[in-house]
């Protein structure tokens, strides 16, 4: 909605209108403003989005805090509106895990049954944004690793089909975006769904090990320096793929109907990647979830076209190989192959689709656990947060263990003066 006011228009998303100068300035800005905000807020309050969330329901140290929660809205209100390549479906998890973890306090609830009420939170969080109820009980146990019982599931399946009967009210039935009517490819076209597979698996990787690279080069920075550092990068691109800009879910609608063609996608495509691994390896507040559909569709844009003309067999669509290539990539980012296809069966209502898409999904995350093993965008984010507390910790362990020698050591001195001064008078 902040969108619509900031952008030539009127139109969220519609970056592509504003001149250059401003679509450099504008990340760089909000960069500015993030690191501020976030250089005044103690490290424990810095944490955000899924990952914090898998934090907390991966090793429940205590209550999911409703104020990082604060931090998320304002933070990722922030990004998005500054065109940072992020979305706001990873806020919403947290928004809404923490809110029913807040709820779930102020009714006394324990503390099985609030991490209960969490995962349920972030289920409806994803159930609306997308209006897909089944795939975001199916992401809770992908990602969040919610045990899969009956007294688990019962109240996340409930929480889900809230979420998404509220966002039907509100934004209708396409609620992210309008997928369009698909022709289905022939199962000649296997082949190139296998290879589109292997590809995105491989992508899939490669923005994981970009992601995991850039948090590594700028662990011991201050939040200013490397939100900057991601502003810089994003406006640079943004001077030659405007739509990399923001949720970028506009640039998918554009690929469903062929809007754009070969060297666009291509740019879009690079330029997405960089964008979203930088934005995610310096801990932006914003999501991958969707820059991953993003991506994902860039690639099967790209593979229609590759084959319209060039492959005896081709029977497809734009719409079909961007749909099935936004799952892939969803799968291969975030390790839910199964919530991928769920998603794909949902947002198409084609049975008939879910063939090809258990086929480039699987193959997706057959490439991607071959080149790096079973690790996730989050879960890579989560080890290395860990490495950073546990070296933080060794420090003030340091600190202290040096602090207390000094003390002792001058404790020494003072008695043995002392001493030395009661030896004299005797």
């Amino acid at each position: 909605m902040s969108q619509t006011f900031l952008l030539p228009g009127g139109q969220a998303g519609n970056y592509e209108a504003l001149p250059g100068w401003l679509r450099f300035l504008l990340p760089v800005a909000g960069a500015v403003v993030l690191g501020f905000f976030f250089e005044r807020l103690p490290a424990s309050k810095r944490s955000v989005g899924i990952v914090h969330l898998l934090n907390f329901m991966r090793f429940r140290k205590q209550p999911l805090p409703f104020s990082n929660a604060v931090v998320q809205f304002f933070g990722g209100l922030i990004a998005i509106v500054s065109g940072h390549s992020v979305d706001r479906e990873g806020p919403g998890v947290h928004l809404g895990a923490a809110t029913a973890g807040l709820i779930g306090r102020k009714i006394n609830l324990t503390e099985d049954e609030n991490y209960l009420l969490a995962a349920a939170g972030g289920a409806a969080a994803i159930a609306a944004a997308f209006n897909t109820p089944l795939a975001g009980v199916i992401f809770v146990i992908e990602v969040l690793r919610v045990r899969y019982t009956i007294n688990n599931i019962v109240p996340v399946i409930v929480a889900s089909v809230v979420g998404t009967v509220i966002s039907r009210l509100v934004y209708g039935q396409n609620p992210a975006f309008e997928v369009p009517a698909l022709a289905i490819g022939s199962l000649a076209e296997l082949p190139v769904i296998v290879l589109m597979g292997l590809m995105i698996g491989i992508l899939g990787a490669g923005f994981i090990h970009a992601s995991t690279l850039t948090a590594k080069f700028t662990l011991s920075w201050r939040p200013l320096y490397a939100f900057v550092f991601a502003g810089l990068i994003t406006g640079l691109l943004a001077q030659w793929a405007p739509a990399i800009m923001g949720v970028s879910y506009d640039a998918v609608d554009r690929i469903f109907h062929n809007g754009l063609g070969m060297q666009a996608l291509l740019v879009l495509l690079i330029a997405k990647l960089i964008a979203t691994a930088v934005s995610v390896g310096v801990r932006l507040p914003g999501g991958l979830i969707g820059p991953s559909l993003v991506i994902g569709g860039a690639v099967g844009g790209l593979t229609e076209l590759l084959i319209q003309s060039n492959y005896p067999f081709y029977q497809g669509s734009a719409g079909f190989y961007a749909m099935i290539g936004m799952v892939a990539m969803m799968g291969a980012t975030l390790r839910a192959p199964l919530a991928a296809l769920v998603a794909l069966m949902e947002l198409t209502g084609n049975m008939n689709i879910i063939l090809s898409g258990m086929i480039v999904v699987v193959t997706a995350e057959i490439a991607a656990s071959a080149l790096i093993g079973d690790v996730s965008a989050f879960t890579a984010m989560l080890k290395l947060q860990h490495k950073r507390e546990a070296e933080q910790n060794a420090r003030e362990n340091l600190l202290k263990a040096e602090k207390a020698r000094a003390e002792s050591n001058a404790e020494k001195e003072k008695q043995s003066a002392a001493d030395e001064i009661i030896h004299k008078k005797d």
